[in-house]
């Protein structure tokens, strides 16, 4: 599928923050991230400003008389709908999915809620409140859920305090890494197969998914090292799927962008199994990488969208979920 090129006046963006940074554990890919976005953004002549919410208070926005804002914060704080909230507040348009969209999907159990009241396919789960913790109660969930399975929290991304458990014996540990990331802790089915990824762009009616990404990890070791930091990841776009398979996981991701009430941009991780090739859905990222290792850029160039023109494109839906209001005379 190739889209067709945009013509997006540069000129009507005016002033662009790229807010990156911030102070959540994904902080380092979020400074690479957002340096790309940033070196697209000027290329493509935009008037573009690098913007660290660690270090300016976001009241600074208004009053330097940005326009717009690029989101690509990573983790909480950026993706968790609490900046989008304070952006509201300022009346400044900003990228990706609201306020809402963002909260629900940046919590993996509540998106796992949500998907499955619209019968949407995603692995089975258990829910470990902070006070579901102790050892008794932890090594009875593979009963529930077999083995092996994975543990991880629910409110981080890129890998971060994930751990695969393959014996009983290994919960508690596992249970205790994710627990430094999050109070809650999220074990969830695994889903033996194949790993896939598919970014979604616009908003509504108007959505369309890109390229399914198939990804070949060492080991199946997809980790937050060999996402960021090495080239040892196989990624393979086109993916080789069959094409109905692969229209049908577009399908799926769609449904799923669209049921969680996103807009603008975001990208669908799911798994397919390798007995009956069935789909699962693992997490939507609202506010996804755009690193030199990240998937959404791929995805992009298989339709024809470069890199800048994919930044252009993002940043010309920069959007509110309440359109600020004249001002009274």
């Amino acid at each position: 599928m190739t889209l067709p090129e945009s013509k997006i006046d540069v000129k009507a963006l005016g002033k662009v923050a790229v807010l990156m940074g911030g102070e959540s554990a994904e902080r380092e890919v979020s400074l690479m991230s957002g340096s790309g976005v940033l070196q697209a953004l000027r290329t493509s002549g935009v008037d573009a400003h690098a913007f660290d919410p660690a270090t300016h208070a976001l009241s600074d926005l208004r009053r330097d008389g940005y326009a717009r804002c690029f989101i690509a914060l990573h983790g909480r704080h950026g993706e968790d709908g609490t900046v989008q909230g304070a952006l509201e507040l300022l009346g400044i348009p900003y990228t990706g999915p609201g306020v809402m969209a963002s909260a629900i999907a940046m919590d993996k159990v509540m998106t796992k809620r949500v998907w499955l009241a619209e019968g949407l396919p995603t692995p089975r789960y258990v829910w470990l409140a902070p006070d579901r913790q102790q050892p008794e109660i932890v090594r009875k969930v593979p009963d529930e859920l077999g083995l092996p399975l994975i543990v991880k929290p629910p409110r981080e991304g890129s890998s971060i305090g994930v751990t695969k458990v393959r014996g009983p014996s290994d919960m508690q540990a596992a249970v205790e890494l994710s627990a430094r990331y999050d109070a809650d802790v999220l074990c969830e089915e695994f889903i033996d197969g194949e790993e896939v990824t598919c970014p979604v762009l616009g908003h509504g009616a108007q959505a369309r998914a890109l390229p399914v990404i198939r990804i070949v990890a060492p080991d199946g070791a997809y980790d937050y090292q060999n996402k960021y930091f090495t080239d040892d990841v196989k990624y393979q776009c086109p993916s080789g799927l069959p094409e109905a398979e692969e229209r049908e996981i577009q399908r799926i991701v769609l449904e799923a962008y669209r049921t969680l009430g996103c807009r603008g941009w975001g990208r669908a991780d799911l798994m397919i199994r390798a007995s009956d090739r069935k789909p699962f859905l693992l997490e939507m990222n609202t506010s996804p990488g755009m690193t030199g290792h990240s998937l959404v850029p791929m995805s992009a160039r298989a339709s024809g969208i470069s890199y800048e023109e994919l930044c252009l494109r993002i940043l010309a839906d920069a959007a509110l979920d309440t359109p600020a209001r004249p001002k009274a005379a």
